[in-house]
């Protein structure tokens, strides 16, 4: 080994290269850190959701955890629905009228999109819980309190989104991620050790209260937080408020998010259908395993969608060629790692919730195929999204969920959750595939992570 190659190797060598990497001022520089720290946070999220998830578990038993699984799913569509694609949007508002100089309607926006997803959400809530008063006597009656408490969580799981969004655009990675993914979680198992050691019982309505509790408790800290930080980089001063232009923009952003969360949770929302929350609570325990996975799309995607938004706006190609590949880079070889590590530990991961969970271990290895051929297109959705070919994307997604829901009611039936994770994993791959071939055909970038892509 030369000297060059012992000096780089060295701890002063290394110390000087992560100097380097944490000063260096590059877009692709800034990206790669916001990304990695996406990726910490979330780390650690599944480290706290996975303790809470193992106890509530065993304190809960099976049926008891499926019902909350279920309501928690819902709680997570229907929230990620109700923002009408205005977390998205603010990746594409807040840069824009940063870089008109238009300050009254970047003010509008940082307060008025905020309170229109609120308003939005409270509505939703309100409309669900009407639906529960008036026809509560044809749900299964465990489901009822845990949904209407369910209803109460969405005005804050909204907020909290479009937050995320606002923080996201200026690099915020700590404040976009940290209250729903770190302080959510943690007062959720807090609140729920708290009720079981003191002698509540523990049961999805528990659950769902301490939810309710964690959710607007992050959402009020982000709040507040996210102000303080505005304030030092947006002064006072008039608002535009544009509601239309708004809502114009983020709705088609909103199909694609509808479709892209519908396929998200489709297995689970029919396995409990078709089968039983026992079973779900085992798919569950499989599919949150394998979460480090899509932890690195999650990461680099939200580091991607801003930059995406700021070269198509600069007609930049060759910005945004390069800085294609290099986010599919960032997103397939850790996904493979992570993959790789993941399968191999997958039945001590899954002992952890009791001895019925390791009958999930077959069907990870069949979501991970999945997983992975999203990780091989990489975030070519969000480049899509923020280049205008938000439509053809929404096509894309509305394919994949019919072939979702198609496969599962074919599937589940007869193969129970391994008939789940083959209509997940089969889905997941049609729509990178049509992801990457609408990529190339209408952008002219060949989404590759070891083909160059040229500009057109």
């Amino acid at each position: 080994m030369g000297r060059g190659a012992k000096t780089l190797l060295s701890p002063a060598g290394i110390a000087a290269r992560i100097r380097s990497f944490l000063l260096d001022r590059s877009d692709q520089s800034i990206a790669q850190r916001m990304a990695g720290a996406a990726f910490l946070i979330r780390v650690l999220s599944a480290g706290i959701a996975y303790v809470s998830q193992v106890l509530m578990a065993r304190w809960m038993g099976g049926s008891e955890f499926g019902t909350y699984v279920s309501v928690w799913v819902w709680v997570l569509l229907i929230g990620h629905f109700a923002n009408a694609g205005l977390a998205s949007a603010a990746q594409r508002f807040v840069p824009e009228y940063a870089e008109r100089g238009d300050h009254e309607g970047l003010r509008g926006f940082l307060a008025g999109g905020r309170r229109l997803g609120v308003v939005i959400a409270t509505l939703i809530a309100a409309a669900g819980l009407a639906v529960l008063w008036r026809f509560g006597h044809l749900f299964t009656g465990a489901m009822v309190m845990p949904l209407a408490l369910a209803a109460l969580c969405l005005p804050m799981f909204v907020l909290t989104d479009i937050q995320d969004g606002i923080a996201r655009s200026w690099n915020w990675t700590d404040l976009a991620l940290g209250p729903p993914y770190l302080i959510r979680p943690f007062i959720l198992l807090g609140c729920m050790a708290g009720g079981h050691f003191a002698g509540f019982e523990s049961n999805a309505v528990t659950a769902m209260g301490c939810a309710v509790v964690a959710t607007w408790a992050a959402a009020v800290i982000q709040f507040v937080l996210l102000n303080r930080r505005i304030a030092g980089r947006v002064e006072a001063g008039p608002q535009r408020t544009e509601t239309l232009f708004w809502l114009k923009t983020s709705l088609p952003i909103f199909v694609v998010e509808t479709f892209y969360l519908a396929l998200t949770y489709t297995d689970v929302v029919l396995l409990k259908q078709l089968r039983g929350p026992e079973e779900v609570a085992v798919y569950w325990a499989a599919v949150k395993t394998l979460a480090l996975v899509a932890f690195v799309y999650f990461a680099v995607a939200a580091a991607a969608a801003h930059r995406f938004s700021e070269y198509h706006v600069a007609g930049d190609k060759q910005k945004l060629a390069d800085f294609l590949r290099a986010s599919i880079r960032w997103t397939f070889f850790p996904s493979l790692a992570a993959t790789i590590l993941i399968l191999a530990l997958g039945k001590p991961f899954l002992m952890m919730f009791g001895p019925d969970y390791v009958k999930g271990y077959p069907a990870m290895f069949v979501v991970s195929v999945g997983l992975l051929a999203r990780a091989a297109a990489g975030p070519v959705e969000r480049l899509l999204t923020m280049s205008g070919h938000q439509t053809a994307c929404a096509l894309i997604y509305g394919g994949a969920f019919v072939a979702a829901v198609v496969l599962c009611l074919l599937l589940i039936p007869p193969f129970g959750m391994m008939g789940a994770a083959i209509a997940t994993a089969a889905a997941l791959t049609l729509e990178s595939a049509l992801l990457v071939w609408v990529t190339t055909a209408r952008l002219g970038l060949s989404a590759s992570f070891w083909i160059k892509p040229a500009a057109a």
